[in-house]
């Protein structure tokens, strides 16, 4: 069924081609061409009383775009290549930079063609976004997102503050984060704050031999829509599959480094070090991850505090560093070491994820003292992060019901300052099941329209089984659901424009134009 109905979409699409097109605006202040998507609509026709007819055009909807390279008819795919590397000349043009030829991660017949090299900040040189919007300097990057975050609303009457300088002052506060590794140079800049469009994050599984297929399933994420991607991978093979993605990802991707890290020492938590953890982190800022779950926030002083909970923990890397501190008797290495861990994401510029090791499995367990008291130690940590201009967002809540929603937004915000707000799937029931993603995308709306930034959909619980592509879509759609829900409430620049556009060709009878504002990605 899933197969006939994926069919028949692809069919309609294809009618409609014609209103659906590609288009690119240019930048004013740097060399970019922002890729949209642009539907073509038909014109209104009245009919007066007389019989006369008067038409009078509509104004195309351009709609944001996460699919990349990969929907333009132009475009011709080679996955041996990559995809094209739009900030490339951006970075040869800055003199802070250092280059250096890249390590051949990919072990089999297929090799890249013509590999970028991996750059490194030059000694003593800072070179993040951060670190730029605080010099003044409007880069590339700030403009690409002031461009895409508009979405040609201008055209239509609709006045925005999103400007590349509102970007860089956002940037500048800490209150957004751009995450783009200089090693990933096929990203297309976007940009994760609370006063811009909300995101969704799709978390991957890549199965751990077939590279055309892990290739294929992240196109396929990135043309539903996808903004962000997380890569959860457990096997060893992992850094050899992720080359194959990061080459190919028009988006940003994020990592659990200890997840890696793990997987090096064959799950056995005890037998993880500093050492094994910072090879792990080098190794995957020069293949260009974006950014990175760091659960440095979680102390040995609050494991206590977990014994009161009905669920105890249920983040895997929170799990494995709570059996490390039984193990050694010693503090968590990611505390004790966050000054060295900052000095690594800043020479990539990394954006660093304070991940939340102690967060809520269960609705019982919801704003409980353990969670509390890990978001206050993270206010120690966004002060050393900022001290190496590391951009910096902040992970939220998984369960908690929606009355405890709004508190727990209110609580985040004081303690970090208003960082961007990343939350893996705000469950408000513990009962939904095989419709958790319900569940999640109701959350998800409620925390995204209190402030959350980045939002994020199931949660892989099987960790031994990729979810069927018909899985991912229905979460990622759902999601996009609670994010447009989020923007529209919070009266985001042009939020509106496709809903009333939809609306109004209803209302006159312009059927294909109702049908494609539905489908369009």
């Amino acid at each position: 069924m899933a197969a006939e109905n994926a069919k028949k979409e692809k069919k309609e699409k294809q009618a409609l081609q014609p209103k659906i097109k590609k288009i690119y605006i240019p930048g004013t202040i740097n060399k970019v061409r922002v890729g949209m998507c642009q539907i073509m609509l038909s014109d209104t026709v009245h009919v007066r009383e007389n019989g006369t007819e008067t038409v009078k055009g509509n104004t195309p909807v351009t709609l944001y775009d996460t699919s990349g390279p990969y929907t333009d008819t132009q475009y011709e795919h080679e996955m041996k290549e990559g995809i094209s590397r739009i900030r490339e000349s951006w970075n040869c043009r800055r003199k802070d930079i250092l280059q250096s030829p890249r390590y051949d991660f990919c072990t089999d017949r297929l090799h890249f063609c013509n590999k970028p090299p991996v750059l490194r900040a030059k000694p003593d040189r800072k070179i993040t976004q951060m670190y730029y919007a605080r010099r003044r300097i409007i880069t590339p990057e700030m403009e690409y997102v002031a461009i895409r975050e508009n979405q040609q609303v201008e055209a239509l009457g609709i006045k925005s503050y999103i400007t590349p300088d509102f970007v860089r002052k956002e940037l500048m506060s800490g209150h957004a984060v751009i995450p783009c590794n200089i090693n990933h140079p096929e990203v297309e800049p976007m940009i994760i704050g609370n006063r811009f469009r909300v995101k969704v994050n799709t978390q991957i599984l890549p199965p751990e031999n077939s590279v055309k297929d892990a290739v294929n399933r992240i196109i396929m994420y990135c043309k539903w829509g996808t903004d962000t991607l997380l890569d959860l991978s457990l096997h060893r093979n992992c850094c050899r599959m992720r080359e194959w993605l990061i080459r190919n990802s028009p988006v940003p991707m994020g990592t659990s480094p200890l997840y890696q890290a793990l997987a090096k020492v064959d799950g056995r938590a005890e037998e993880l070090s500093w050492a094994l953890f910072r090879d792990t982190l080098i190794e995957q800022a020069e293949q260009g991850v974006d950014f990175m779950a760091i659960h440095a926030a979680m102390r040995r002083k609050h494991m206590k505090l977990v014994d009161v909970r009905l669920t105890e923990l249920v983040s895997r890397s929170g799990i494995a560093l709570s059996q490390w501190m039984e193990a050694h008797g010693e503090e968590n290495f990611l505390y004790t070491h966050f000054d060295e861990i900052c000095e690594i994401l800043k020479t990539y510029d990394i954006t660093l994820w304070l991940s939340c090791g102690l967060r809520s499995g269960s609705i019982y367990d919801a704003n409980d003292d353990a969670q509390y008291a890990e978001q206050r130690e993270m206010r120690g940590l966004i002060d050393t992060a900022w001290k190496h201009y590391v951009q910096v967002m902040c992970e939220g809540p998984g369960h908690v019901p929606l009355n405890k929603i709004e508190t727990h937004v209110k609580e985040y915000k004081y303690i970090c300052r208003g960082l961007p707000f990343f939350t893996l799937g705000t469950t408000t029931v513990d009962i939904a099941g095989e419709f958790d993603y319900i569940a999640s995308a109701i959350g998800s709306a409620h925390i995204a329209w209190h402030g959350a930034s980045l939002i994020s959909g199931i949660t892989l619980k099987d960790e031994l089984r990729t979810p069927a592509p018909e899985d991912i879509r229905t979460d990622i759609f759902a999601h996009k659901v609670a994010a447009h829900s989020a923007d529209i409430a919070k009266g985001h620049p042009g939020a509106q424009v496709r809903d009333n556009a939809l609306s109004k060709a209803r209302r006159e009878g312009r059927l294909e134009d109702f049908h494609v504002l539905k489908i369009a990605p």
